[in-house]
């Protein structure tokens, strides 16, 4: 009883995380549904705080092949296998630590053979008769047992449990980093495939031109340099090929290092935009909820309860520190008379210690633990504010993106229409030939900021499941619902008030 009472008082602050300021809002006013166009990617989006983010989101595309390639990618990647093993680490440390709450029991057996002298006269002479080698056994249990009065191995525990939580949001935090890095690889993969046909389109284009203009020029219709500036705008279409080709090259690769697999396995198909679909309905979490579902906040948080607890541990380290030891066992000269009556030893001892001068160190070390709580909390204020402005960002970005590809969509029809006036035109004798390569460049970029736009309404959408946590919390097999820190251990830990943090506490 004297024990418990004792033990019930522990220094240092009890972890409460930080109040959310009453400014940190996404956006003044709630955003609307988005513009629509009639082409791939160009549904109207809306919002709503009502939906909540799937734990698998990524198959609100719609897309079965992209569906299995991410579950192939989770379950062989490289960086979740690291991530998943820290956290495992991460549990053992924290069990370890636990074992500072119980007595340490250690089991001990001598046998000791010794000889003495016994001549040069004076009591030698005495034992004369006495065999000068003799042989002694012992076997005991020593226990060893530290009172944690001032609950400095509870703050440790405490800590040790805060980097259970951060390891398993680091798991999640790369589970969402390795999906949303998938959906935009495959999203930035089909975009360039549509930037090469589209280019490849426009050579086609310049190459029925130029055979015009040849054939025309032996009927004497137009001169040499009219062809010879068709020949050099032919190829200057032609040499934008090469790098688009590379960065499909390197979009491919990527795909397959993301999922743990080498460029030479065919393990995805590969992906057209037309194959995605946009999700029209985008949930949008309250801003209460982001601090409880973004990975990277919930990581901050953990290491700032840790370093709320290393304050604890530090000042623990200034205070008396008790101990009891008791040893009990046997002790005989003969082995086969060990545990006979009247062998048995014992002894109790109780120890206080008390570092009295130590240059300061430990009232530095204390300082030090209130120094790095206090930047973990700047970090936690810095991602926290991070977070919102992502979320505000993405928004934005779905926004503004929708209008940009209606406008782009207006563009390339409006430039396909103008090339085919211009190339009859150009037939008639009516406008010259640098009028029609003018037209056909024109059409070139506009086909192409088509498709960029439309890669960017799918990439919009990626980043907001992304800013918004990913959904973890709705996946039974995420690192936070499946492995639980050590309940056995957490009994010794300070209930965790998630509102904000308080001065410290004296025991």
């Amino acid at each position: 009883m004297l024990i418990a009472t004792l033990s019930a008082c522990m220094v240092g602050p009890n972890f409460e995380r930080p109040e959310l300021s009453p400014e940190a809002k996404f956006t003044r006013d709630d955003p609307g549904a988005t513009v629509s166009a009639n082409t791939v990617a160009g549904a109207s989006q809306s919002f709503s705080t009502h939906r909540d983010v799937p734990g698998e989101w990524w198959e609100l595309f719609q897309s079965q092949p992209l569906n299995t390639f991410v579950s192939l990618a989770v379950a062989n990647s490289p960086s979740l296998a690291q991530s998943e093993a820290a956290l495992r680490q991460a549990q053992e440390t924290a069990y370890a630590a636990g074992g500072a709450l119980y007595p340490t029991v250690t089991g001990l057996a001598d046998f000791n053979r010794q000889k003495f002298a016994i001549g040069g006269g004076g009591a030698g002479q005495i034992i004369a008769n006495i065999s000068p080698i003799f042989s002694m056994y012992s076997a005991s249990l020593a226990i060893s047992y530290t009172l944690d009065i001032w609950g400095g191995v509870r703050r440790n525990i405490e800590s040790q449990v805060a980097d259970v939580q951060y390891a398993q949001f680091q798991v999640e935090a790369a589970h969402l980093t390795l999906t949303s890095n998938l959906l935009n690889a495959v999203i930035q993969e089909a975009s360039v495939k549509g930037q090469i046909r589209a280019t490849k389109e426009i050579i086609q284009v310049q190459e029925r031109q130029l055979s015009i203009l040849r054939t025309q020029f032996r009927l004497g219709g137009v001169d040499e340099s009219q062809v010879l500036q068709q020949v050099a705008t032919l190829e200057q279409t032609k040499a934008t090929l090469p790098a688009l080709e590379q960065a499909l090259v390197v979009q491919k690769n990527l795909i397959n290092t993301l999922g743990g697999f080498y460029p030479t396995q065919n393990v995805v198909q590969e992906f057209e935009l037309s194959d995605l679909t946009l999700p029209r309905k985008l949930p949008l979490s309250l801003p209460s909820q982001l601090v409880e579902q973004r990975p990277d906040v919930r990581s901050a948080e953990a290491q700032l309860w840790a370093a709320s607890a290393d304050i604890g541990v530090a000042l623990a380290n200034q205070l008396p520190n008790f101990t009891i030891t008791g040893n009990a066992g046997n002790q005989s000269a003969e082995f086969h008379r060990l545990f006979s009556s009247g062998t048995g030893i014992w002894s109790l001892t109780t120890s206080l210690s008390q570092t009295i001068f130590d240059a300061g160190t430990l009232n530095s070390e204390r300082k030090a633990a209130v120094a790095a709580f206090d930047a973990a909390a700047a970090n936690y204020r810095e991602v926290v504010v991070s977070a919102f402005g992502d979320v505000a960002n993405t928004i934005s970005a779905v926004q503004k993106d929708a209008k940009a590809l209606k406008a782009s969509l207006a563009a390339e029809r409006s430039a396909m229409k103008s090339l085919k006036l211009t190339q009859q035109q150009y037939t008639l004798g009516a406008i010259d030939l640098t009028t029609l390569l003018l037209a056909v460049q024109t059409y070139q970029q506009a086909k192409i900021n088509l498709v960029q736009a439309q890669a960017a309404r799918f990439s919009d959408t990626v980043a907001l499941f992304f800013a918004l946590g990913g959904g973890w919390w709705n996946r039974s097999l995420s690192a936070p619902n499946r492995v639980r820190e050590p309940l056995t251990i957490l009994s010794a830990v300070p209930p965790f008030n998630r509102r904000q943090t308080v001065p410290m506490s004296q025991p």
